[in-house]
C-alpha cells in the first residue's frame, strides 16, 4: 500500500480523554498501527519514502533520474556549503540567439550553450549573461 494511505484515518476521538473507554479506542489504534505500518513498508517503494543509508544519505538508487519543478518556479540547489559540485560531464540544452533572446528574464550569472553564437553561424559557443548581455566566455564578447 503506498505511504501515506490516509492520515484522516488516525482519529483520536477514543483516545484524548482519561475517561474514554478502552473497548472504544481499540478500533482507533488499530487504524493508526495500520497507517504506521503504511509509513514502514513505504521506505523505498513507489509512492512512498526514500530511506536513508548508513551515512544518513539517500541512496543512488532512490533518486530520480530528472527532477522537474512543478510550481512554475526555477529549481534551486541551495547547499550551506555555497557550493554545488558536478562530478561529471554538464550537458546544456543548445539555444539559438533567437532563443536566448527571449528569455523574459535573464539575470546576471545565467550560462548557456549558444549553437549559433560563435564565430560562425555554424559554430556554437558556451555563453554567460552579464551587464544585459549573453557573452561569450571565451573572450566576453556580446553573443549575436
Amino acid at each position: 500500500m503506498a505511504w501515506p494511505a490516509n492520515s484522516s484515518n488516525i482519529d483520536v476521538t477514543n483516545l484524548d480523554s482519561s475517561t474514554d473507554s478502552p473497548a472504544a479506542a481499540r478500533a482507533n489504534l488499530k487504524t493508526a498501527l495500520d497507517e504506521l505500518a503504511n509509513v514502514i513498508d513505504g521506505r523505498n517503494q513507489a509512492s512512498g519514502v526514500a530511506g536513508l543509508d548508513a551515512s544518513s544519505k539517500i541512496s543512488a538508487a532512490q533518486i530520480p533520474d530528472e527532477i522537474n519543478s512543478s510550481s512554475g518556479n526555477n529549481l534551486t540547489l541551495d547547499p550551506d556549503t555555497s557550493v554545488v559540485t558536478v562530478e561529471n560531464i554538464i550537458r546544456l540544452t543548445p539555444q539559438t540567439v533567437a532563443q536566448l533572446g527571449a528569455i523574459g528574464s535573464p539575470a546576471d550569472g545565467m550560462m548557456a550553450f549558444c549553437s549559433d553564437g560563435g564565430d560562425s553561424a555554424a559554430q556554437g559557443v558556451l555563453c554567460y549573461y552579464s551587464a544585459g548581455q549573453w557573452r561569450s566566455v571565451v573572450d566576453g564578447s556580446i553573443v549575436a
